[in-house]
């Protein structure tokens, strides 16, 4: 099986850069709706995913160092996307979550889903 590399995955790497740069160099400098709404909810799931795997790994609580399966990668989506808009936006006195953010969480989601199968793939399995 190939070996997952958790912290060091380019996309976990390049979404948290991305991530930074929308945060503090471009939302500030640009009017863009989609930079401001959507953009860092799409890199959640490339971004935060490795990093959670990793800690359930270190806890026991992942029985494998492969690549994110689908269903780890459904079941993270279904949480952050009930955490982040149904229980959320409650504790901080915003009525309404947007689904449009889940939208965005999904499309990250499938682009990590294909990432880490194409990466997983394109490796050789360990000896």
């Amino acid at each position: 099986m190939n070996r997952f590399n958790y912290l060091g995955d380019r996309l976990c790497l390049a979404a948290c850069g991305l991530y930074a740069l929308n945060r503090w160099v471009l939302e500030p400098r640009l009017a863009s709706s989609f930079l401001h709404s959507y953009f860092n909810d799409i890199l959640l799931v490339p971004a935060a995913l490795p990093i959670v795997l990793w800690v359930q790994r270190q806890l026991g609580l992942r029985a494998h160092d492969g690549a994110p399966t689908a269903g780890e990668i459904f079941l993270h989506l279904a949480v952050w996307s009930v955490v982040c808009e149904l229980i959320g936006p409650h504790l901080f006195a915003r009525p309404v979550g947007d689904p449009l953010d889940v939208v965005a969480y999904a499309a990250g989601a499938l682009l990590g889903w294909c990432w880490w199968r194409h990466e997983s793939a394109a490796r050789p399995a360990a000896a």
